[in-house]
Parts: C-alpha cells; sequence; structure tokens
C-alpha cells in the first residue's frame, strides 16, 4: 500500500506542478537525451574504436547517459540561481572546457581514437565534434527551457 501511494505521488502531474524546477530538470533531462543522441549517432563514423573494440549502441547509450547526466549538472544552478540565469552563455564555454579535458582523457588513456575524418583543434588535439558537444547541447536545451517555460 505504501509503494502504490509512493509512487502514485511521484507520477501525479500535480506533484510536477507544485516543483516548476522539476519539470525544468525533466525537460533538460529529455531534450538532453535526445540531442545527445542524434549527435552521438551522427558522430560515430568519426571514431576508429573505443578501448581497441566496435563502437556499439551500447556503448553509445553509456554516452548519452554521461552526457546527459553531465549536462544537467552544468545547467542545474542557472536554474535555480536568477544571478547565474542572467549569464547563461557560461554554460557553453564550462561545457567545452568539460569537454577538452574529457578528451584529453579518454585520448591519453585509450579508451577511444579518432580516425582519419574527425577534424582535430590545432594545439589542444582534440576533436571538433566531442569539444562542442556538451556545451553546444546544454546550451541549446537550457535555451528552449528558457522560452517554453517562462
Amino acid at each position: 500500500m505504501v509503494s502504490t501511494r509512493v509512487c502514485g505521488t511521484l507520477s501525479s502531474s500535480s506533484n510536477l506542478d507544485r516543483h516548476p524546477k522539476m519539470k525544468k530538470i525533466v525537460f533538460i533531462f529529455i531534450s538532453s537525451f535526445i540531442l545527445d543522441t542524434i549527435w552521438q549517432n551522427l558522430h560515430v563514423f568519426l571514431f576508429a574504436n573505443y578501448k581497441g573494440g566496435e563502437i556499439t549502441e551500447f556503448i553509445l547509450l553509456r554516452a548519452v547517459l554521461f552526457d546527459v547526466l553531465t549536462i544537467l549538472i552544468f545547467v542545474l544552478p542557472f536554474l535555480f540561481y536568477s544571478s547565474f540565469e542572467r549569464h547563461a552563455w557560461l554554460i557553453m564555454p564550462v561545457g567545452i572546457l568539460f569537454s577538452i579535458a574529457i578528451e584529453w582523457w579518454g585520448l591519453g588513456t585509450g579508451r577511444w581514437a579518432y580516425n582519419s575524418l574527425m577534424p582535430i583543434i590545432p594545439i589542444l588535439n582534440v576533436g571538433l565534434a566531442p569539444t562542442l558537444q556538451l556545451g553546444l547541447i546544454a546550451y541549446v536545451c537550457f535555451r528552449i527551457e528558457e522560452k517554453i517555460f517562462s
């Protein structure tokens, strides 16, 4: 009986109405999941391998889930603090810097490798597509959320 009541409470739409920030978080989660899934599938051909093997749908799903959680972490301060909200443009450089760090780590540890089609950013020696990915998707999702929920 208790579990039914808890599940019913969590899933009710009136509960989301009482927590407008939760609607925004759910929207960011869903929209970033959709956009990141599209991005991952469009740029997978720029990678040679993952840990020396084939890049499977399961590996792409894990990457998408990691990206979505990362995007949520980037966006949360902008949802909850109005002082951050006025500087939403910061989402992009923070996401790009984090992406560069992830790429350096992934390439340095041999987790993945690029093929010859990947455009490389000189000096940084990281791929252009994965570098832009987190910052751009996070920013776009945040801006769309602002338009919908304002």
